[in-house]
């Protein structure tokens, strides 16, 4: 049975799902969910490219940045934490750059939080010393440093349509021919809003429990969280959900378990929520001031000095990362911290 015929099958006997429990079944099924069947996650023959594939440059630049937290946590045997990490791209180029700096790989746990079969196989091909964990409250206790590449913008999304008569779920059902298709509930209970019918409000339910879990673990032990994912700061209002298959949008229903969905962040929230936690909250930011305020541009000219062939190539790396047009806006960077500790790097 595919996952259409189970998602189908589903709603005949429950009725409608939320946009969540369909994110939920499409990314997360273990047998037709696309983690469970796609380890081809990030690279250049998947649906998207990620900022580690598209440049180690950017990989490095991580690396230095938690061998400089590391420092400022005072160089503890700590557990170096990354949330779905891929193809473990990012990690391998973040370990490459750090091997020089003396202690930081003896003293380092390398954890990966990765619920892929497919992935995790091929993450064990590139990092063999490092180990796994199914979600962050698995990962061993201590202080942490936790990296989050476009780990947030997977999480499911439940969303909410402002409608001439209150606010309404958007649900995934049947038609007439038992086709998924979306629809909405009946007006339901919402708060006094100024919002015009027609706006759109999204939620990922699973977002409290994830910084709760940080709060948890950088008030037992000082560490930090560096999150970096596209999104908005102030929500516009609009449905950000989107499905990518071979780096083209298409239909979030038309092919469950076959395309990525994800939703854009919302980065007040989990500042917000962190700040509620007591944790220190740094950005958010742009990811083109937080790379270049680690000095990318300057990575940029000396490898480019080091390797006159390849000026191009970094040249089109570079503005991949940082232009306006590509990640540099539409992408932003958040770090949250154990109290009393001093500002990050790049922040």
């Amino acid at each position: 049975m595919s996952l259409r015929e189970k998602l189908v099958e589903h709603i005949r006997e429950n009725g409608p799902m939320t946009v969540a429990e369909y994110m939920g079944a499409c990314l997360h099924d273990p047998e037709d969910g696309y983690y469970a069947t796609r380890p081809a996650i990030g690279g250049a023959t998947a649906d998207f490219i990620t900022a580690p594939e598209a440049s180690q440059m950017f990989g490095e630049l991580i690396g230095l940045w938690c061998a400089h937290e590391w420092e400022a946590l005072g160089k503890p045997a700590f557990n170096l934490i990354e949330l779905g990490p891929g193809r473990g791209v990012l990690m391998e180029d973040l370990l490459r750059a750090t091997q020089r700096i003396e202690g930081f790989r003896d003293n380092c746990n390398i954890v990966l939080v990765e619920t892929s079969a497919p992935l995790r196989d091929e993450q064990a091909d590139r990092l063999p010393d490092a180990e796994w964990a199914l979600r962050l409250d698995d990962a061993p206790p201590g202080p942490s440093l936790i990296i989050g590449n476009e780990f947030l913008d997977c999480l499911p999304i439940r969303q909410f349509l402002r409608g001439e008569d209150g606010w309404h779920e958007k649900l995934v059902g049947l038609d007439e021919a038992d086709t998924l298709t979306f629809g909405l509930s009946a007006a339901i209970p919402g708060p006094e809003s100024d919002d015009e019918p027609g706006t759109v409000r999204e939620i990922a339910p699973a977002l409290e429990a994830l910084i709760y879990e940080i709060e948890r673990r950088l008030h037992d032990a000082p560490g930090r969280v560096l999150l970096i994912d596209y999104g908005y700061v102030k929500p516009e209002g609009a449905d950000t959900l989107q499905a990518l298959k071979k780096h083209t949008k298409v239909d979030p229903i038309e092919t469950p378990g076959e395309a990525d969905l994800t939703a854009h962040v919302d980065f007040a929230r989990v500042a917000h929520l962190a700040a509620n936690a007591q944790l220190a909250v740094h950005g958010p930011i742009t990811q083109a001031q937080f790379l270049r305020g680690l000095g990318l541009e300057l990575r940029a000219d000396a490898l480019a000095r080091a390797n006159p062939k390849h000026a191009d190539r970094l040249q089109r790396e570079l503005h991949r990362l940082t232009s306006p047009d590509q990640m540099g806006e539409l992408f932003k960077v958040i770090c949250l911290s154990s109290p009393n500790l001093p500002p990050p790097a790049g922040f």
